[in-house]
């Protein structure tokens, strides 16, 4: 077990522990829950420049690094869900393309296939997390009683704001195309890497 490896490990872990705190019906622990998920995607970042740094790849972390990011995203999206504002179909859609990409993809690189990661790919993931951090720091903000003037604001955005009903379809959508992209990359013997 690298270095890099328990970053991943305790990335993984971080996923439940900020659906806790993110969930509860206490302020301060919602609060905790940005800067934990701010950890966990510092963790993402670091350990993959440790590992090329000091040249600590290994097997096990080409399989869960990857892994771990989408476990982390993927428990954000179930929040989104559960209070709310993601529909059902929509999480469904982007856990199951994730984590069945991501597995497929990691097996590959196990294998010692080593893709390119595409346009697609990374657009995806950028708009993925982009829109991830606005909306807990929106949610952040709902924590302090004392801004309570944003809150009306804040709350018609996330529950009846058209644009952002059509912001996650976007997002939903891309990430069900990087899926099909990936599996047509892979029959055509293309060959791009799908994040």
């Amino acid at each position: 077990m690298t270095f890099p490896n328990q970053l991943t490990v305790i990335r993984i872990i971080l996923s439940p522990v900020f659906l806790y705190l993110v969930m509860s019906e206490n302020p301060g622990l919602q609060r905790a829950a940005l800067p934990v998920f701010f950890v966990a995607v510092l963790t993402d970042w670091y350990d993959g420049w440790y590992a090329r740094k000091y040249k600590s790849v290994t097997k096990t972390g080409i399989f869960l690094d990857p892994l771990a990011d989408k476990v982390l995203t993927t428990t954000a999206f179930i929040f989104f869900y559960l209070k709310g504002i993601m529909p059902l179909w929509m999480l469904i859609i982007i856990a199951v393309r994730d984590i069945v990409i991501t597995l497929l993809r990691s097996y590959d690189e196990f294998k010692g296939v080593t893709l390119k990661t595409s346009f697609s790919g990374k657009l995806k993931t950028f708009l993925q997390m982009t829109y991830i951090f606005l909306i807990l720091i929106l949610f952040f903000i709902l924590t302090f009683p004392e801004l309570s003037q944003y809150h009306g604001r804040i709350n018609d955005f996330l529950y009846i704001s058209l644009w952002n009903y059509y912001t996650m379809l976007f997002i939903t959508f891309l990430t069900l195309y990087t899926g099909i992209e990936y599996f047509f990359g892979k029959s055509t013997g293309a060959g791009n890497e799908i994040n």
